[in-house]
Order: structure tokens, then C-alpha cells, then sequence
């Protein structure tokens, strides 16, 4: 439903900057090139004069809503739009169905469904039979990972097209545009104006409207970073804890760990922390860090990252976070090794390949007289007291070949253990092979 302002291509005057300022043309929206701009699939698809469904993916503020209007005007449809927060099964057949009298008359009716999200799986299986026959071209938008929230058959009758948050540059033009439309230049130092880009976290509308509070306020001197900040609420980051966002977090951080970068490490442990991401999660994730990345080529990791947990455990914010910190960086400068994650890993996968394979005798324990007349124990060395302090005993089922799980790289403490295995393995095949082995 359009009223008369927009029948006429105006904004009314009480309308908000953001509003005022949307591009009425698809080559004025910012930030998006690389699917609006030359040789760009959207950009594409209307120069065909033919639209595909699609589904449009990105944070807020960059464009979706405003994209899919002028999708329909350039391609001459007819523009419809519901919201998933707003809408049930009653709304989406009454759109389903003016969209088949329009098509009866020979016009083509784009549905764009703004939270596509939010409509429950059968709810997205109602759009499927009037996206196949062309009844309406479907443009959904989401904030949220399609390949999570959306049904696959869905999926597979709609394009993807991924918008990128705005960066600088793009935030700067929408600035422009706005003091061009208000004649006159925002009130704000260069430090403050770079600091009010930041501020927007590569939202265009979240920057418009910050925009227009800075407008409203009355003649004053210009403003620095910290006048800014005092006239401008800091809006928490977007992290959602229970989303997308939360698993990119962790696997940055953890890979930065992995890799041995400290500062990317301390970055994304704040981004999360700032998000307000329970600690404890991060400390249980350390810890996973510590053995699952660096194992024995620095065993002490292990011990500073359950440290790390109880300290914070005990101090709590925010003066916990800082062992948090410690604990990162410790494990990204210390050196790597998986040797004993993937020793487990073919250890676990051997115990089930051979069942339920008994222990050699000479290392069965013998409690009774029946169980030594059995030779339970018969033969057993005990290490510690042989010349070399190691006997080369075999310590796999008789109908077991020896097999290597743990094979260290060196790295670090790694680097000891590699050398004594080698002086072991050595003394093993001499021993066995002088019959020693039993």
C-alpha cells in the first residue's frame, strides 16, 4: 500500500533523514558494487529486464529493503512487501492472491518479505508453489545465515546474494549526502567525523539517524571525539550469542591462536567479551586451545589455561578477563603441536577396529593362584629397575602388530619426547630382537 507521498516520489516532511535520503535510483545505493555495479549479477539480471528470487543476506543498514524497491521500478513490477514479524498464513494468501490477478492481467508482481527468516519452516514451504509458476518473484531479506534459517527447498529456487556491511567510504558518501540535503557540513572535527563512522559499525541507517540527532542540536561549537561522545549513545556491537556471529567470533579467535597471532587473538577475545559472550564459555574454549593445538610441545599450557578459568572463576569481571587475555596470548606464542589430538584421534579408531582383544599375559594382573597358573604376569619387567630403565616389553594384544600413534614433530617439549621415543623404539627392536621383548 503506497500513500500520496509516495505515489508522488517525495518523502513527507516530518519523515526521518534516513527515509529522505534513500536512493531513488539503483545506482545511487552505496556499498554494494559488487552486485549492483557493472557486471554485477543483480545489476545483470536487470539489464535482462528479468528477475530471478532471490534472497538478500546482510547486517542492517545496508541496503535490502531499499535494493528490492528499486529492483521492481527498474524492472517494471509491481512492488509488494510484507514483514515475517508482522505477518501470518492470512496476510501471505491475500498477497499470493492479488499477485495472481495482477499476473492475470499481465503484470509481474515482485513480493518482497522483509525477516524471511521469521516465517517457520511450512510457512516457507507456502512460497514454493507460487515461486515456481512465476506468480510472484520472491526477494527475501535476512540478517541471519540462509543456510541455517531457511528450508533447502527454498533455497534451491532463490539466488543468494551476500551484502557487505558499509565501510568507510561508503558511510563518508552517505555523510555528504546528508549535509549536501541539509546545506550545510555536519558540526564535527575530522577525528570526531572519523569517530562517528566508527560509531555506525557499517550501518547506513544507524549512521543517518546519529546523523540527524547531531543536525537538531542547536549552533554550538564544533565537536571533538569526546563532545561526541557525550551527545551520542555508543550502541552495543552486533553480536547475537545464540547466532551466526557467536560461531565466526570463536573460530576467528581460536584460529588466531592456532596460528600464532597474539594480537589477532586479543582482538576477537574483546570483540567477544565486548558482545557480552559469557567468559566462561571463552575460558572452556582456551582450554580446548591448549590441548587440542598445543598438547605436549608446551605441556604448562594446559595448566595456564585452567588457571586462566579459575582465576576468572574467582575474580569475575573485570578484572578476571585480564588472566582471559593472559591465557590467549600465552597460547598463541607457544609452539604447536596436534601429535597428541591426532594419537587419540587413530588410538580410538584402532580400540574399535580390534574388539575386545585381551592384554599380553606378562602384563595381566595376578591376584590369585589360579590366575598365575594361567601365567597372568609371568615374565613382567618392571622398568624402572632394568639397567636401561626400560625393558622393551610389547604392551599391545598378542594378536596386535605394534602400532604408532603418537608421532611428535619436535616442537618445543615435543622435542625431548621425539628424541627419547627414537632412542626407544631402538632399544625396543634390539631387545625383541634378541628375545628380550617378553
Amino acid at each position: 500500500m503506497t500513500d500520496l507521498f509516495e505515489a508522488a516520489g517525495v518523502h513527507p516532511p516530518d519523515a526521518p533523514l534516513a527515509d529522505r535520503l534513500r536512493p531513488r535510483a539503483l545506482g545511487e545505493v552505496v556499498g554494494q558494487d559488487h552486485l549492483l555495479g557493472e557486471g554485477g549479477p543483480i545489476r545483470r539480471m536487470v539489464d535482462s529486464g528479468r528477475l530471478g528470487s532471490m534472497i538478500l543476506w546482510g547486517p542492517p543498514g545496508t541496503g535490502k529493503t531499499t535494493i528490492a524497491r528499486l529492483l521492481a521500478q527498474a524492472a517494471g513490477y509491481q512492488y509488494q512487501q510484507i514483514s515475517a514479524v508482522f505477518s501470518g498464513v492470512a496476510d501471505l494468501k491475500k498477497a499470493f492472491e492479488t499477485a495472481r490477478t495482477r499476473r492475470a492481467a499481465g503484470q509481474s508482481t515482485l513480493l518482497f518479505v522483509d525477516e524471511i527468516h521469521r516465517f517457520n519452516r511450512a510457512q516457507q514451504d507456502g512460497f514454493l508453489p507460487f515461486v515456481e509458476e512465476g506468480v510472484v518473484t520472491l526477494v527475501g531479506a535476512t540478517t541471519e545465515n540462509p543456510s541455517f534459517e531457511l528450508n533447502g527447498a527454498l533455497l534451491s529456487r532463490s539466488q543468494v546474494f551476500v551484502l557487505k556491511r558499509l565501510d568507510d567510504v561508503a558511510l563518508d558518501q552517505l555523510l555528504t549526502r546528508a549535509e549536501a540535503h541539509e546545506g550545510r557540513a555536519l558540526p564535527l572535527t575530522p577525528e570526531a567525523r572519523q569517530a562517528l563512522l566508527a560509531l555506525a559499525d557499517g550501518d547506513g541507517r544507524y549512521l543517518l539517524t546519529m546523523t540527524e540527532t547531531l543536525f537538531a542540536l542547536p549552533e554550538e561549537p564544533v565537536l571533538d571525539v569526546q563532545a561526541l561522545a557525550g551527545t551520542l549513545q555508543r550502541r552495543a556491537p552486533a553480536y547475537d550469542k545464540s547466532r551466526e556471529e557467536h560461531y565466526n567470533l570463536i573460530s576467528a579467535l581460536h584460529k588466531s591462536v592456532r596460528g600464532s597471532d597474539p594480537d589477532a587473538a586479543l582482538y576477537w577475545l574483546a570483540r567477544m567479551l565486548n558482545g557480552g559472550e559469557d567468559p566462561l564459555y571463552l575460558a572452556r574454549r582456551i582450554v580446548r586451545m591448549a590441548v587440542e593445538d598445543i598438547g605436549e610441545a608446551d605441556p604448562l599450557s594446559i595448566l595456564v589455561a585452567n588457571a586462566a578459568k579459575d582465576t576468572y572463576d574467582f575474580l569475575g569481571s573485570p578484572e578476571g578477563e585480564l588472566a582471559l587475555a593472559q591465557a590467549v596470548v600465552h597460547l598463541s606464542t607457544a609452539p604447536k603441536s596436534v601429535g597428541v589430538y591426532e594419537a587419540y584421534k587413530a588410538a580410538k579408531r584402532a580400540a574399535s577396529e580390534t574388539g575386545s582383544l585381551m592384554p599380553p599375559a606378562h602384563i595381566r594382573n595376578a591376584p590369585t593362584k589360579l590366575m598365575k597358573s594361567l601365567g597372568y604376569g609371568q615374565g613382567y619387567q618392571y622398568d624402572p629397575d632394568t639397567a636401561e630403565g626400560f625393558s622393551g616389553a610389547n604392551y599391545f594384544p598378542d594378536e596386535m602388530e605394534r602400532r604408532v600413534f603418537y608421532k611428535p614433530k619436535g616442537e618445543g617439549h615435543e622435542a625431548k619426547i621425539k628424541e627419547r621415543l627414537e632412542r626407544w623404539a631402538e632399544m625396543r627392536a634390539r631387545m625383541q630382537g634378541e628375545g628380550g621383548g617378553d
